[in-house]
């Protein structure tokens, strides 16, 4: 699985704010924030409470959102086009992980990016970070503290990323925020949760919002269909993390990453066409065979075994990574391959 390298300046920018962070008392925190996540948190109090609380989140968490969101982004590039985003907001976007992770895959937009969060010290360490970005769309990114619930209304932008903040909401407020977004979005929605059948259950649930609300869904589902996967499973990606020297103090980890599992959905308003199918496991690697997973269309799963004697097919298949789009365009490939002479 290939690593998701944090931004270096996103990585000297944590290091630099949490200096003082004791990962003792860091820990502790870390503990009370992820049964926090667990249960039930209603829209008056946000879990992010203090600083303390900001520093362990930022500490434990800000990687690993951060690559969870730019490989859903990286996902809808690829099926987007030409299209690039000139504004952008970040709903529930906490210290600005998906603002970091936008600039990093528009690097050269130009766009303006918006982070709208109801917990001030989040917002507050999240414009402390942005200072030394060496992007322009996260240094000028406009930090603003907002409740999350009800019907407020939203400034327009192009791109709107809802992301690891679904699961804070009652149902009630999870469904205006989803309303609102999709109806402050010009261009794009992108929902990211974690990968697990709560967090699924909350992207199927935005999926059919968006659908409903004339939306187009690109990445990862290569339809508008409902979703094949049923019963006890559920979609999911993953993503591997580096882990910074804090976070594997604070998790007692000798590993330098970890894998981040994550759910997710990326809808757009403009005309773009899905991949035609989508890997949804691990590749298998057998001797001479590649197996692979995957949802396509008509809406459905199934197993396909990409032989050696396939040649292009069977070498890209080896290449190939969970949450890619199959098949691979061979023919562009074949297009950058240099004449013989």
């Amino acid at each position: 699985m290939p690593t998701v390298p944090l931004p270096d300046d996103l990585r000297a920018a944590l290091a630099d704010q949490l200096r003082s962070t004791a990962p003792s008392r860091a820990s502790a925190q870390v503990e009370r924030l992820i049964e926090s996540y667990r249960g039930a948190t209603p829209t008056a109090a946000p879990i992010l409470r203090d600083a303390a609380d900001v520093a362990a989140y930022a500490a434990y968490r800000m990687p690993a959102t951060y690559a969870a969101v730019r490989t859903a982004l990286g996902a809808f590039r690829l099926q987007a086009g030409e299209w690039t985003p000139r504004t952008h907001l970040d709903l529930g976007g906490g210290t600005g992980a998906a603002t970091w992770a936008v600039a990093d895959a528009w690097e050269d937009a130009g766009h303006r990016s918006t982070v709208l969060d109801w917990s001030q010290p989040a917002l507050t360490l999240g414009a402390a970070l942005a200072k030394t970005a060496r992007t322009a769309s996260v240094r000028d990114a406009d930090w603003t503290r907002q409740p999350l619930g009800g019907a407020a209304r939203l400034p327009q932008a192009d791109l709107v990323t809802v992301s690891y903040v679904l699961g804070e909401l009652t149902d009630a407020d999870r469904e205006s925020l989803v309303a609102a977004a999709v109806e402050a979005a010009a261009g794009a929605v992108v929902v990211v949760e974690p990968g697990t059948p709560e967090g699924y259950a909350r992207v199927i649930d935005a999926r059919d919002r968006l659908i409903a609300a004339g939306l187009h869904v690109l990445a990862p589902c290569p339809h508008d269909g409902r979703c094949p996967v049923t019963g006890d499973d559920w979609c999911h990606f993953a993503a591997r993390v580096q882990r910074t020297a804090l976070h594997r103090q604070i998790k007692g980890a000798s590993l330098p990453y970890e894998d981040e599992k994550f759910s997710y959905v990326a809808a757009a308003r403009f005309p773009a066409e899905p991949a035609p199918g989508r890997v949804v496991r691990h590749p298998q690697i057998r001797k001479g065979l590649v197996l692979l997973d995957l949802c396509g269309r008509p809406p459905g799963l199934s197993r396909t075994t990409v032989s050696k004697r396939q040649g292009d097919a069977y070498r890209a298949a080896r290449d190939t990574e969970w949450g890619d789009p199959w098949p691979p365009d061979l023919t562009a490939a074949q297009d950058d391959t240099p004449a013989e002479s």
